[in-house]
């Protein structure tokens, strides 16, 4: 059920008699770099298609999607918004505050982008000082942990995979076999790995930076791009739907935590 698609009375009726109870679920991408060949809003399409399928098989009551995310390291690139992780922290404590005042105990943040992830946690620990359980749904983490074959990074098969499932044209081909193109934008001492990370004698380093001075085009992965297909991307989405309708209902059925007197209502 969409809470934008019904009136406000609809909404008290689930809280009253829904089977999912007091469980609100809502999604958080971001508006960023995926690589030449990738939109800037994979972080939320990809999410949203998602929450369609869920809808299917789920009657939880769905917030509208937040399309903005903490995207600071990957600045540089035209066309990304970053709220940062204190905006996204006061977007996401003014929504659920909300959404606590009529009655919401349960909330699930089904998140499409690694950086969103302090803040989420930040209100997700409020919100149990609080006496509400908020459980953050990581969906590419996840999805690489059900089948390993998945596991990637950003931008690369499992992004670009997930994105043909929701629209084929979304992919530029002409970037596809483009490579990473990482560079040790420190010294040759220090060869670039992946996000922030540096390699000295054997060991990882973190050297926190924004993305466009080691990649050129900003993917970053373990799967190239060209292994994604839509088969693929569709299995894909069509497992993590079927894996949180039925965590949506054991969510529904744990008891609520102990508020702190001093915590804020």
């Amino acid at each position: 059920m969409r809470m934008d698609r019904v009136s406000w009375v609809k909404v008290e009726e689930y809280l009253r008699s829904s089977p999912t109870k007091d469980t609100v679920l809502l999604a958080v991408g971001s508006l960023e770099n995926h690589g030449k060949h990738m939109p800037l809003g994979t972080d939320t399409l990809i999410p949203d298609r998602i929450l369609e399928l869920i809808e299917e098989r789920s009657e939880v009551m769905i917030a509208p999607t937040i399309p903005y995310g903490a995207t600071d390291y990957l600045m540089g690139f035209p066309g990304t918004v970053n709220l940062g992780t204190e905006g996204l922290i006061q977007v996401l404590r003014a929504i659920t505050d909300c959404l606590y005042r009529y009655g919401f105990r349960r909330f699930i943040i089904l998140n499409g982008h690694g950086g969103n992830k302090k803040a989420i946690e930040t209100v997700g620990v409020e919100l149990h000082n609080r006496g509400a359980w908020l459980a953050e749904m990581d969906w590419w983490l996840q999805a690489g942990e059900l089948h390993p074959e998945w596991k990637d990074g950003h931008g690369g098969g499992e992004e670009t995979a997930g994105v043909l499932a929701v629209d084929p044209s979304l992919v530029d081909p002409q970037w596809l076999q483009e490579g990473q193109n990482l560079k040790n934008d420190a010294t040759d001492a220090f060869p670039t790995q992946g996000f922030h990370s540096v390699c000295y004698q054997g060991a990882s380093v973190i050297l926190p930076r924004e993305v466009h001075h080691y990649s050129d085009n900003g993917w970053i992965a373990r799967l190239a791009p060209t292994q994604a297909t839509e088969e693929w991307g569709r299995e894909m989405l069509q497992t993590m739907a079927d894996y949180y309708a039925a965590f949506i209902r054991e969510f529904s059925r744990i008891p609520l935590p102990e508020p702190k007197h001093n915590a804020s209502t």
